[in-house]
């Protein structure tokens, strides 16, 4: 794993979308020796001096596919060694086929650029809930998919091997810190989906992770990323209620079993090494902001 770390050392890496995953990623990148430069991007101008102030090198970029990309801007952004997207779709404006755009507009800046690594940052939302264990291979189209334009979105980038190389992360939920499961749940009643289990990855272990394979070496691969442990949706809701005095939901038996899906995390554990901060989700740490 040396050799591996010394190729990666004091590389210039930029992080395409500096936002709730990507600003904590950019100030652990910087404390850990492997960078010489961090740049993050953003749509908020308000966010830049956050960034300065953290030795993050900013850029107002706006992914809007109308409009493109102003170059003036987005070629010195890309001039890096690896390339971080963490453009959640939710940002796409909800347009269809807005998000699968913006990557295939990001795929050609990266083009252009002399990046020769890229890490997307997708979801495990592509997966079906077909009431048994998704693997990386259960989805590779788009109409393989729960959300087509996620997986377009994915191939968008993909398309850049081999002449880059191109690693994949399908996130589970993201949490922790103001992301706090019971707060979106307190006080509903009768909720059929009690006992189905979580696929969720606390934000430390999502930059963590992120981290480690820029480490480690990036590899033409998709992989799942969640914590290892899945306890029930009712058993993650009434703890972290109980945690911050919120009413707890209520459940009930449901006459059908809903459908839905348990992540498998076994390919990243067995290509990386990587020790995971909160491996249960019962366990994660929420702060109430």
């Amino acid at each position: 794993m040396s050799e591996q770390v010394s190729k990666v050392e004091k590389k210039r890496i930029s992080i395409l979308g500096c936002g709730w995953l990507g600003f904590p990623l950019a100030k652990r990148l910087l404390g850990s020796g492997i960078t010489s430069q961090v740049k993050g991007s953003t749509t908020s101008k308000d966010k830049l001096d956050q960034f300065a102030a953290a030795g993050i090198d900013g850029y107002l970029l706006p992914l809007s596919p109308e409009d493109g990309l102003d170059a003036s801007i987005s070629e010195p952004f890309f001039d890096s060694d690896v390339i971080v997207i963490s453009i959640p779709p939710r940002m796409s404006q909800n347009v269809a086929g807005n998000y699968s755009a913006q990557m295939r507009m990001v795929a050609e800046a990266i083009r252009q650029s002399p990046a020769k690594e890229i890490v997307l940052v997708s979801s495990t939302g592509v997966y079906r809930d077909l009431s048994q264990t998704a693997v990386e291979p259960d989805v590779q189209l788009p109409e393989h998919s729960a959300q087509p334009e996620m997986v377009a979105a994915e191939n968008a980038i993909a398309a850049l091997r081999p002449e880059r190389t191109v690693t994949i992360l399908r996130m589970s939920g993201l949490l922790g810190y103001n992301r706090i499961p019971g707060k979106y749940v307190q006080g509903q009643k009768d909720m059929t989906t009690g006992d189905i289990p979580v696929n969720y990855i606390h934000r430390d272990d999502a930059a963590g992770i992120i981290k480690a394979i820029i480490q480690q070496g990036i590899q033409n691969e998709t992989f799942n990323i969640t914590a290892p442990f899945h306890p029930t949706r009712s058993e993650v809701y009434v703890d972290s209620c109980a945690q911050f005095g919120w009413e707890a939901p209520t459940f009930k038996i449901p006459e059908q079993h809903p459908p839905f899906k348990l992540i498998s995390g076994d390919k990243f554990s067995k290509t990386y090494h990587y020790e995971f901060k909160y491996p249960d989700p019962l366990l994660f740490h929420y702060e109430s902001l």
